[in-house]
Parts: C-alpha cells; structure tokens; sequence
C-alpha cells in the first residue's frame, strides 16, 4: 500500500494522504509549522509526498526540499504544484515569499545544477508542466513551452519562454514530479510494486 503525505493539505487533501499543515482549521491529520524543521516523521516514512501551493508560502526553499527528500523513501515522487512566478494572481496573496519558475529546482537535478555544493539532496525530473493563461495556451505558446515533455531536444524552448516572452506571455501554474535519489545499499531497496 503506497504511504502519502500531502505537505500543506489546507482544506483539500489528497485522498487516502496523511495531511500536514500548520492550521488546526485545515483538513490535516498532523498540526506542524513547515518552516519548523525536521517535520514529525521519520526518514524513508513515505512513498509519495505531495504539496500543492505551499512551497511559494515556506521561509527557505532549500530547507523545505531537503525535508521532503528526507522523509521520502529511495524512488519514491515528490509532486509540487506552485504559481508561476509570472502570474497576476502571484501578488494578491501576501503570504507569499517564493517566486518559482520551470528551472528553481535545477539544484537539485544532478544533470542540471549550476553550483553542486549548495546541496546533497539528488532528485531526478520525471516530469514538469506549465500551464499559461488563457489567451497564451489559445495561441499554442503553451504547447510549445511543453514540448520538452516529448521532446527533450526542444527543452531550448521553454529556456527561451522563461528567459525572453514570460514577463509577456505570462505563466499560471508549474506542475512538477521528482522521484528521490539517495544512495542505498542494493540488499535494502524494496520493490515497491513486488
């Protein structure tokens, strides 16, 4: 049986998930501040973590994807969902702190960091999807900034989008999934779906 987290569960939490949130008001089974590191679990504890709008909330970014890599088991995801830095709606909430684009994550993505001393902590992209607003998905710019997802090869174009069209043809959402790397004894790994 697949053991979930939902980091930040507010009042929508993930089906057959334990919740975890600093608000006694919110769906959560487990009461805990998620700037107050480590969180009440053990390592390993989980197969899948999820956190939807909550890493855009949390006082370091570094320390919160740290935990969660932490309190995963080896292969296991970790799905985010989160704003685009881009999107109008980004200010309307004062709690937010993060400003997250397709590429915040890379430091964590042994193919892809720019300084590999910042962290240990090794994911590995499964997948990563931005949704544009409405008029910008009409016109095909956010087929063309997911076409990476089929086409690696064409990453250049999501690269191009952040860096050159983004302040204009403005994102909305980034969906990411990372399945967890830690270095584990072969005799210790359990297949999962065995």
């Amino acid at each position: 049986m697949t053991k979930i987290l939902d980091v930040g569960c507010g009042a929508n939490k993930t089906e057959g998930a334990i919740g975890l949130d600093n608000n006694p008001r919110t769906a959560a089974d487990v009461i805990h501040d998620l700037g107050d590191i480590p969180y009440p679990f053990a390592d390993n504890e989980f197969d899948l973590v999820v956190s939807n709008h909550v890493v855009e909330h949390v006082p370091d970014v570094m320390a919160f994807i740290t935990e969660l890599h932490r309190i995963t088991r080896h292969g296991g995801k970790i799905k985010l969902l989160t704003p685009h830095y881009t999107n109008p709606d980004w200010a309307n909430d004062p709690t937010h702190r993060n400003h997250i684009n397709s590429f915040t994550f890379n430091t964590f993505l042994a193919d892809r960091q720019v300084f590999d001393f910042y962290t240990q902590v090794r994911l590995r992209l499964v997948d990563r999807h931005t949704s544009l607003l409405g008029l910008w998905k009409a016109v095909g710019i956010q087929y063309l900034v997911n076409l990476d997802r089929k086409l690696p090869s064409m990453r250049f174009l999501r690269k191009f989008w952040e860096h050159y069209l983004s302040n204009v043809c403005r994102g909305k959402e980034l969906r990411f999934e990372f399945e967890v790397i830690k270095d584990v004894p072969n005799d210790q790994i359990v297949d999962k779906d065995a």
